[in-house]
């Protein structure tokens, strides 16, 4: 099974007391939500943070595609609910559209392919 790699970010509301709760939540995911991402074709997940900066990285399978897990994201009332509770912690990045939330990085460099 190959995997690819992609990696995403968002800020946070710039308040010590919202991001510890951010923290808090994550800490104590409900397993319906981690479900969700698992059934979706993410294989890992990992969320870090700077500041208010939030940096998340996703290992995928060949199932997975944005499109799907959007599509899927729509039609489950537990992460609909999640969505707009964490909602609450995040702030859009000025170059977000309308409703986007975390934003897909561009790679611009690779050890293994770097000469």
């Amino acid at each position: 099974m190959s995997t690819r790699r992609y990696c995403l970010t968002l800020d946070l509301k710039d308040d010590p007391e919202l991001i510890a709760e951010y923290k808090r939540q994550h800490r104590r995911l409900r397993p319906e939500i981690t479900k969700s991402i698992r059934q979706a074709g993410v294989e890992e997940m990992e969320i870090y943070l700077l500041g208010t900066r939030l940096f998340m990285i996703m290992e995928v399978n060949e199932q997975f595609s944005f499109e799907r897990k959007a599509a899927m994201d729509r039609e489950n009332p537990a992460v609909q609910e999640w969505e707009e509770f964490v909602w609450q912690f995040q702030k859009p990045l000025p170059q977000a559209k309308p409703g986007e939330k975390w934003i897909r990085m561009e790679k611009i460099f690779c050890l293994e392919t770097s000469v």
